[in-house]
């Protein structure tokens, strides 16, 4: 037997096929085979069309269970993870209203910094755990103030994965860990904000039913098994974003453990008991997985929204085949990059910079002497100095990391850029080969409860390898030093 995983990105869409006795991860498929599009209708916007990720997550349903010969009656239960903070606006017939204003989206710093202000630091640092900031909230009071008609007309405030969850399920519902995510949720009260919701002028009636976590979600309807293959009936039994996902992707669910991620924005995603909210303008503090009343386990999130997606720009634009080749490139050049300084923040604003948007900052280049090898290794580095400078961050927080563990994505796979992060912060990375997805499909077996087998399952199924920190500490500090001595000017400059 086996469950299904979605991992809903703002890429692709990946789907994961796993067995329930052993964990193993039969396949992932992943659509739209070219990276999905990002429309900005005006600077810093992003959006994307609700129903361009159906049609993606149909469509590699389908080839799933073509490519794996599985029988739809085969799969027990289905997870979903999905892209955070993201905000769909569907009418009462569930059809949206709007694109989906998505995570990297800006446009409602503004909001959120006047609601932080007015409302007052000290309750919504305490209440919230947070500043209402960029996240769901402050963008539905975007929509509210810019668009009235269209909110006029609105039935319900989604999430990306409560949409999902719906079109396979036609059940409207969320979590409190995706209400945390959105920032709706009120740790003291341990419900509903609802009087940030007043502030903001939104009904209450907009936010969804409450579901747990692992539960039964709901059912695959007629409708969604003819849209998806999969059969009538299958239960959802998980939900979570993406970040809470990968963590529990990577078995970390209690205090000291901490998961990395290196995708197009970096994270990293430490859980702890205490509800310290020190740096709570830089860092997000939500409700893990795993968090319940008499279990109180919080995700504390620090973004880096310039990470792959630097790498992934000087892959398109220089003349190189391959991450791997440029790897290579790197390893030619020398601890430091000769001089070269990438500040790689160039990807909307950044909450643990304040929510500055800096763009990129490419210094000190010489014509003569630098190439291609120069830049690819300042790229490495300075996205490693990013996340060494957030985990510095996250330590003023009191965050005491026991154990880091990252997936095997594109930056991890690069020696470079592990190496770095390992030797600055003076701690082992443990790498495992998995995927949101793969979690996902995993994590409907928490429905019982057994935390025990599901890390079992991890460690004999994805493990890699570990990281060591370099003998070369002196130069590694060294550079982090001139990197972060330029950030600071830039900031100050800013």
């Amino acid at each position: 037997m086996y469950t299904l995983g979605y991992d809903l990105g703002s890429s692709s869409i990946k789907v994961a096929l796993v067995e329930i006795a052993s964990g193993k991860s039969l396949a992932v498929i992943s659509e739209p085979k070219k990276e999905m599009d990002m429309l900005a209708p005006n600077k810093g916007w992003a959006e994307q069309n609700p129903d361009d990720w159906w049609t993606h997550i149909c469509k590699a349903t389908k080839q799933l269970l073509k490519e794996t010969n599985i029988q739809p009656n085969e799969i027990k239960g289905v997870g979903i993870s999905y892209q955070m903070h993201g905000l769909v606006i569907v009418n009462e017939g569930g059809i949206p209203l709007r694109n989906s204003i998505i995570w990297c989206d800006g446009r409602a710093v503004d909001i959120g910094k006047k609601a932080f202000d007015e409302l007052g630091h000290d309750i919504c640092s305490h209440k919230l755990l947070n500043s209402p900031a960029n996240f769901t909230a402050s963008k539905l009071k975007w929509v509210k103030e810019n668009e009235p008609e269209l909110y006029k007309n609105s039935f319900k405030a989604m999430l990306p994965g409560d949409y999902i969850a719906y079109k396979l399920s036609g059940k409207i519902n969320t979590t409190i860990s995706g209400l945390s995510e959105g920032i709706f949720w009120d740790f003291e009260e341990e419900q509903i904000a609802s009087w940030l919701l007043d502030y903001y002028g939104i009904a209450e009636d907009l936010i969804p039913e409450i579901v747990d976590t692992f539960s039964d979600q709901g059912h695959i309807t007629s409708k969604g098994a003819m849209e998806t293959g999969l059969k009538e009936g299958t239960p959802i039994l998980y939900r979570a974003g993406d970040q809470p996902n990968n963590a529990l992707s990577l078995n970390v669910f209690n205090p000291g453990e901490v998961a990395a991620t290196g995708g197009t924005s970096g994270v990293v995603y430490a859980i702890t008991d205490n509800l310290s909210v020190k740096e709570s303008s830089r860092v997000n503090n939500f409700a893990h997985v795993n968090y319940a009343t008499n279990n109180r386990r919080i995700g504390k999130l620090l973004c880096i929204n310039g990470a792959g997606i630097m790498y992934r720009w000087l892959l398109n634009n220089l003349e190189v085949a391959s991450y791997q080749e440029m790897n290579e490139l790197a390893a030619q050049v020398p601890i430091g990059a000769k001089g070269v300084i990438i500040l790689p923040f160039g990807n909307g604003p950044e909450r643990m910079l304040e929510n500055k948007d800096l763009g990129v900052q490419i210094k000190n280049v010489n014509l003569n002497i630098h190439t291609k090898a120069h830049l690819c290794r300042a790229a490495l580095e300075g996205i490693a100095f990013s996340f060494v400078y957030g985990i510095e961050i996250l330590k003023t927080d009191g965050i005491k990391a026991k154990v880091i563990r990252a997936g095997n994505d594109n930056l991890f796979r690069s020696p470079i850029f592990s190496t770095t992060i390992a030797t600055l912060i003076e701690q082992d990375i443990e790498i495992y080969n998995t995927t949101g997805a793969i979690g996902a499909a995993r994590a409907c077996q928490l429905f019982d409860g057994n935390y025990t087998a599901f890390g079992k399952q991890i460690m004999d199924n994805d493990y890699i390898m570990s990281y060591s920190p370099s003998f070369e500490k002196k130069e590694y500090k060294m550079a982090y030093e001139l990197w972060k001595k330029e950030l600071e000017i830039t900031l100050k400059n800013n």
